[in-house]
Protein backbone atom coordinates (compact mmCIF):
# COMPACT_ATOMS: atom_id res chain seq x y z
CA UNK A 1 0.00 0.00 0.00
CA UNK A 2 1.13 3.73 -0.75
CA UNK A 3 0.97 6.66 1.50
CA UNK A 4 -0.40 10.21 0.80
CA UNK A 5 1.20 13.37 1.85
CA UNK A 6 -1.68 16.25 2.23
CA UNK A 7 -1.10 19.38 0.47
CA UNK A 8 -3.54 22.49 -0.28
CA UNK A 9 -4.09 20.84 -3.25
CA UNK A 10 -5.22 17.55 -1.76
CA UNK A 11 -6.48 18.52 1.55
CA UNK A 12 -10.01 18.94 0.00
CA UNK A 13 -10.73 15.84 -1.23
CA UNK A 14 -8.72 13.72 1.23
CA UNK A 15 -9.56 12.38 4.75
CA UNK A 16 -7.59 13.28 7.67
CA UNK A 17 -7.80 9.68 9.70
CA UNK A 18 -9.73 10.92 12.62
CA UNK A 19 -13.07 10.96 13.13
CA UNK A 20 -13.74 10.18 9.15
CA UNK A 21 -17.02 7.93 10.09
CA UNK A 22 -18.27 10.01 13.28
CA UNK A 23 -20.78 12.38 12.23
CA UNK A 24 -20.59 14.32 15.61
CA UNK A 25 -17.30 15.12 15.14
CA UNK A 26 -18.33 17.03 12.24
CA UNK A 27 -17.64 20.44 13.65
CA UNK A 28 -14.20 19.60 14.93
CA UNK A 29 -13.30 17.37 11.68
CA UNK A 30 -13.92 20.93 9.53
CA UNK A 31 -11.77 23.17 12.15
CA UNK A 32 -8.90 20.60 12.06
CA UNK A 33 -9.03 20.93 8.45
CA UNK A 34 -8.58 24.49 8.45
CA UNK A 35 -5.55 23.92 11.85
CA UNK A 36 -4.15 22.17 8.93
CA UNK A 37 -4.42 24.55 5.99
CA UNK A 38 -2.60 27.37 7.77
CA UNK A 39 0.14 25.09 8.99
CA UNK A 40 1.12 23.01 5.81
CA UNK A 41 2.31 26.90 4.74
CA UNK A 42 4.69 26.36 7.74
CA UNK A 43 6.25 23.04 7.41
CA UNK A 44 3.41 20.76 8.73
CA UNK A 45 3.37 17.09 7.04
CA UNK A 46 0.51 14.99 7.62
CA UNK A 47 1.39 11.20 5.87
CA UNK A 48 -1.41 9.06 5.63
CA UNK A 49 -2.13 5.35 4.19
CA UNK A 50 -3.99 5.60 1.10
CA UNK A 51 -6.82 3.90 2.87
CA UNK A 52 -9.78 4.62 4.64
CA UNK A 53 -7.96 4.05 8.01
CA UNK A 54 -6.18 5.65 10.88
CA UNK A 55 -2.91 4.81 9.83
CA UNK A 56 -0.72 8.40 9.90
CA UNK A 57 1.81 10.66 11.60
CA UNK A 58 1.98 14.16 11.76
CA UNK A 59 5.08 16.40 12.27
CA UNK A 60 6.82 19.85 11.68
CA UNK A 61 9.72 21.94 12.85
CA UNK A 62 9.75 23.00 16.44
CA UNK A 63 9.45 26.62 15.75
CA UNK A 64 6.00 26.06 14.72
CA UNK A 65 5.16 23.53 16.99
CA UNK A 66 2.26 23.80 19.32
CA UNK A 67 4.06 22.35 21.87
CA UNK A 68 5.87 24.34 24.58
CA UNK A 69 9.30 23.26 24.55
CA UNK A 70 12.87 24.59 23.54
CA UNK A 71 14.26 22.26 20.82
CA UNK A 72 16.02 24.79 18.34
CA UNK A 73 16.06 22.97 14.87
CA UNK A 74 14.24 19.97 16.06
CA UNK A 75 11.16 18.07 14.12
CA UNK A 76 8.04 17.40 16.39
CA UNK A 77 5.63 14.47 16.04
CA UNK A 78 2.16 15.59 17.12
CA UNK A 79 0.51 12.72 16.22
CA UNK A 80 1.10 9.35 15.04
CA UNK A 81 -1.45 6.24 15.34
CA UNK A 82 -1.73 3.17 13.25
CA UNK A 83 -4.98 1.66 14.69
CA UNK A 84 -7.46 -1.81 14.44
CA UNK A 85 -6.07 -4.31 11.46
CA UNK A 86 -3.55 -2.51 10.11
CA UNK A 87 -1.34 -3.21 13.70
CA UNK A 88 1.37 -5.11 13.17
CA UNK A 89 2.65 -4.79 9.61
CA UNK A 90 5.54 -2.48 10.02
CA UNK A 91 3.27 0.72 8.85
CA UNK A 92 4.20 2.74 12.28
CA UNK A 93 8.24 2.05 11.73
CA UNK A 94 7.35 3.10 7.97
CA UNK A 95 5.74 6.07 8.62
CA UNK A 96 8.58 6.89 11.51
CA UNK A 97 10.81 6.05 8.80
CA UNK A 98 9.87 9.05 6.63
CA UNK A 99 10.02 11.49 8.99
CA UNK A 100 13.39 10.52 10.02
CA UNK A 101 14.29 10.99 6.33
CA UNK A 102 12.40 14.06 5.97
CA UNK A 103 14.18 15.81 8.77
CA UNK A 104 17.98 14.28 8.18
CA UNK A 105 16.83 15.88 4.13
CA UNK A 106 16.00 18.66 5.63
CA UNK A 107 18.61 19.64 7.85
CA UNK A 108 17.53 18.93 11.66
CA UNK A 109 19.27 17.89 14.42
CA UNK A 110 16.91 15.48 16.09
CA UNK A 111 13.23 14.79 16.16
CA UNK A 112 11.43 15.33 19.66
CA UNK A 113 8.23 13.24 21.06
CA UNK A 114 5.56 14.25 23.72
CA UNK A 115 5.08 10.84 25.90
CA UNK A 116 4.31 9.86 29.17
CA UNK A 117 5.79 7.57 31.94
CA UNK A 118 3.07 4.83 30.95
CA UNK A 119 0.62 4.10 28.08
CA UNK A 120 -2.01 6.39 28.74
CA UNK A 121 -4.86 7.62 26.04
CA UNK A 122 -4.33 10.28 23.03
CA UNK A 123 -0.29 10.09 23.75
CA UNK A 124 2.02 8.16 21.98
CA UNK A 125 3.10 5.40 23.63
CA UNK A 126 7.21 5.91 25.03
CA UNK A 127 7.88 2.06 24.56
CA UNK A 128 7.43 1.74 20.63
CA UNK A 129 10.17 5.46 20.00
CA UNK A 130 12.79 4.05 23.00
CA UNK A 131 12.61 0.70 20.50
CA UNK A 132 14.18 3.11 17.77
CA UNK A 133 16.58 4.69 20.03
CA UNK A 134 14.51 7.58 21.39
CA UNK A 135 15.74 8.93 24.83
CA UNK A 136 13.95 10.33 27.59
CA UNK A 137 15.36 14.24 28.00
CA UNK A 138 13.09 16.06 30.21
CA UNK A 139 9.92 15.56 32.38
CA UNK A 140 6.66 17.30 33.72
CA UNK A 141 4.37 16.98 36.67
CA UNK A 142 2.73 14.85 36.62
CA UNK A 143 3.78 12.26 34.19
CA UNK A 144 4.91 13.59 30.52
CA UNK A 145 7.93 12.78 28.78
CA UNK A 146 9.77 14.21 25.94
CA UNK A 147 11.62 12.10 24.00
CA UNK A 148 14.39 12.80 21.36
CA UNK A 149 16.27 10.90 18.68
CA UNK A 150 19.33 12.97 17.88
CA UNK A 151 20.02 13.11 13.81
CA UNK A 152 23.51 14.67 13.65
CA UNK A 153 27.22 14.89 15.65
CA UNK A 154 26.83 18.61 16.29
CA UNK A 155 28.69 19.03 19.46
CA UNK A 156 26.86 22.26 20.22
CA UNK A 157 23.10 20.70 19.44
CA UNK A 158 20.78 21.65 22.46
CA UNK A 159 19.20 18.78 24.16
CA UNK A 160 15.55 19.57 24.25
CA UNK A 161 13.72 20.65 27.10
CA UNK A 162 10.02 21.42 28.79
CA UNK A 163 9.65 25.28 29.31
CA UNK A 164 9.13 25.70 33.01
CA UNK A 165 5.90 27.08 32.70
CA UNK A 166 4.46 23.69 31.29
CA UNK A 167 6.42 21.54 34.18
CA UNK A 168 4.17 22.18 37.28
CA UNK A 169 1.02 20.88 36.42
CA UNK A 170 -0.84 24.05 37.85
CA UNK A 171 -2.41 27.01 37.05
CA UNK A 172 -4.32 30.14 37.79
CA UNK A 173 -7.28 28.79 40.00
CA UNK A 174 -10.51 30.17 38.69
CA UNK A 175 -12.54 28.17 41.24
CA UNK A 176 -13.82 25.12 38.65
CA UNK A 177 -13.02 23.84 35.52
CA UNK A 178 -10.19 25.16 33.11
CA UNK A 179 -9.72 23.47 29.88
CA UNK A 180 -6.70 24.59 27.58
CA UNK A 181 -7.64 23.15 24.11
CA UNK A 182 -6.73 23.58 20.30
CA UNK A 183 -8.01 22.74 17.06
CA UNK A 184 -5.32 19.03 16.68
CA UNK A 185 -7.90 17.05 17.34
CA UNK A 186 -11.68 16.93 15.41
CA UNK A 187 -13.22 15.30 18.82
CA UNK A 188 -12.54 18.33 20.74
CA UNK A 189 -15.02 20.36 19.90
CA UNK A 190 -17.85 18.03 20.46
CA UNK A 191 -16.95 16.59 23.73
CA UNK A 192 -15.58 20.23 25.67
CA UNK A 193 -19.04 21.57 24.51
CA UNK A 194 -20.36 18.13 26.54
CA UNK A 195 -18.34 18.73 29.49
CA UNK A 196 -19.39 22.15 29.86
CA UNK A 197 -23.33 21.66 29.76
CA UNK A 198 -22.52 18.92 32.38
CA UNK A 199 -20.54 21.26 34.47
CA UNK A 200 -23.08 23.89 34.75
CA UNK A 201 -25.60 21.41 35.21
CA UNK A 202 -23.88 20.55 38.63
CA UNK A 203 -23.13 24.50 39.20
CA UNK A 204 -19.65 24.53 38.71
CA UNK A 205 -17.66 26.84 36.71
CA UNK A 206 -15.96 25.67 33.38
CA UNK A 207 -14.08 27.90 31.53
CA UNK A 208 -12.25 27.10 27.85
CA UNK A 209 -9.41 28.35 26.32
CA UNK A 210 -8.65 27.87 22.54
CA UNK A 211 -4.91 27.75 21.74
CA UNK A 212 -5.07 29.26 18.46
CA UNK A 213 -1.79 30.60 18.43
CA UNK A 214 1.92 29.21 18.72
CA UNK A 215 2.38 31.98 21.21
CA UNK A 216 -0.15 30.44 23.44
CA UNK A 217 0.65 27.09 22.68
CA UNK A 218 4.42 28.40 24.35
CA UNK A 219 2.80 29.41 27.39
CA UNK A 220 0.29 27.04 28.55
CA UNK A 221 0.67 25.47 31.46
CA UNK A 222 0.70 22.21 30.12
CA UNK A 223 2.51 20.29 27.85
CA UNK A 224 -0.25 18.37 26.30
CA UNK A 225 -1.78 21.51 24.05
CA UNK A 226 -4.78 18.91 22.81
CA UNK A 227 -6.90 18.63 25.76
CA UNK A 228 -5.43 19.50 29.68
CA UNK A 229 -8.32 19.97 31.62
CA UNK A 230 -7.60 21.56 35.22
CA UNK A 231 -9.75 21.95 38.35
CA UNK A 232 -9.19 24.80 40.79
CA UNK A 233 -5.66 25.12 39.34
CA UNK A 234 -4.49 21.39 39.81
CA UNK A 235 -4.27 19.33 36.43
CA UNK A 236 -6.40 16.29 36.27
CA UNK A 237 -6.34 14.93 32.90
CA UNK A 238 -5.40 15.09 29.10
CA UNK A 239 -7.41 12.19 28.32
CA UNK A 240 -10.91 13.46 26.45
CA UNK A 241 -13.49 11.77 28.37
CA UNK A 242 -17.49 11.39 27.84
CA UNK A 243 -20.51 12.03 30.37
CA UNK A 244 -19.81 9.08 32.87
CA UNK A 245 -16.01 9.67 33.07
CA UNK A 246 -16.38 13.45 33.25
CA UNK A 247 -19.17 12.65 35.59
CA UNK A 248 -16.51 10.43 37.76
CA UNK A 249 -13.90 12.97 37.44
CA UNK A 250 -16.72 15.67 38.92
CA UNK A 251 -17.87 13.19 41.49
CA UNK A 252 -13.87 12.67 42.91
CA UNK A 253 -12.77 16.56 42.88
CA UNK A 254 -15.74 17.27 44.99
CA UNK A 255 -14.66 14.61 47.65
Amino acid sequence: MSFITLTKENIDKEHICCAFSDKKSKEGYEAKKHYLREQIEKGYVFTKLDERAKVFIEYCPCEVAYLPIVASNFMVINCFWVSGKYKGKGYAKELLNKCIEDSKAKGKDGIVVLSSDKKRSFMSDKKFFLKYDFQICDRANPYFELLYLKLTQNPNTIIPKFKDTAKTGSCEDNGGFVVYYSNQCPYMNYYIDLQCRIAKEQGIVYEKVLIDSREKAMNNPSPFTIYSLFYKGKFITQELTAEKKFMKIIESVKG
